[in-house]
């Protein structure tokens, strides 16, 4: 079972959840894949939601990229959950670490997530910790590029109708990190007429 471990909220409509579980158990609109590229889900994140969600969602991932190409780090793609809970896998591309330009590239996966969750009319959205895997993102960075990229499209993007970000992570040492670092990306928010409900 999924447990919520510290949340936040940036208005009475905007909430950012941690959550310790299973991503592919999440009873959200939409999921949030880390994927590759060329949308190949062998293993990882990518290789539990076909498990789980089943053969569907490759071979819409395969017709994906026969008609669009492949995914951009900014332009995530998308398909049905399949047998999953969701209705949607949003396939966005992390970087790997060591490529270059490695923040702008998370950070416009993320945002980039965030946009297409509203597009597709999603009120909740939940993510992994993206290319913090075998793509070697280090956690710590990569928890306050989550954090920042999720406030300022809320801040952006008043209107939005997505109401629900969950970060959702299954192994303890990399929750643990995110969970530390949102305790310091806390303090550093700026004040405003909104008394913020957070755990």
């Amino acid at each position: 079972m999924n447990v919520v471990k510290k949340y936040y909220e940036f208005s009475p409509f905007h909430r950012l959840e941690i959550v310790h579980g299973d991503l592919t158990e999440e009873s959200v609109d939409a999921i949030v894949n880390a994927a590759n590229s060329h949308l190949a889900h062998g293993a990882g994140v990518a290789g539990a939601i076909v498990r789980r969600g089943g053969i569907q969602i490759q071979r819409e991932s395969d017709e994906w990229v026969r008609r669009y190409g492949p995914v951009s780090h900014a332009e995530p793609a998308y398909t049905s959950g399949g047998n999953l809970p969701c209705r949607f896998v949003i396939h966005a591309v992390g970087p790997i670490w060591g490529e270059g330009d490695e923040d702008r590239k998370l950070a416009a996966a993320i945002s980039g997530s965030l946009h297409l969750a509203d597009r597709l009319g999603v009120t909740s959205l939940a993510f992994p910790p993206i290319s913090t895997g075998i793509f070697g993102f280090p956690k710590e960075r990569a928890a306050l590029i989550f954090y920042n990229t999720i406030q300022k499209y809320f801040a952006e993007h008043p209107a939005t109708i997505l109401r629900l970000v969950r970060l959702c992570i299954i192994d303890v040492p990399t929750l643990e990190v995110f969970l530390n670092e949102f305790i310091d990306w806390k303090k550093s928010l700026p004040a405003n007429d909104y008394i913020h409900k957070e755990s």
